[in-house]
């Protein structure tokens, strides 16, 4: 039985201007200031929100979960947000 890793493509959004944009609208929607206050929201440590911005980290399932119990969002809007910044791929 072949097993899938934790953070296999179809379970991380790692577009990095959608990410961004997906932090600043969980800001938005709770009414932050910045990046120091979004993490305490979510319960993570500042480093995980700057790696998250710089691309060096994707937004994980936990981590997307979090964002929902937080802001009370669906999942697919979170991900909809996120992908609106994603690039166009070339068929």
């Amino acid at each position: 039985m072949k097993q899938t890793p934790i953070h296999s493509p179809s379970q991380t959004l790692d577009n990095v201007a959608g990410n961004g944009q997906l932090l600043d609208a969980v800001m938005v929607k709770l009414d932050l200031k910045n990046d120091a206050a979004l993490s305490r929201a979510l319960e993570v440590a500042p480093p995980v929100i700057s790696k998250i911005r710089h691309g060096r980290l994707p937004v994980g399932p936990s981590l997307l979960i979090r964002m929902h119990e937080v802001t009370d969002m669906a999942i697919r809007e979170l991900k909809a947000i996120a992908m609106l910044a994603a690039p166009e791929v070339a068929a």
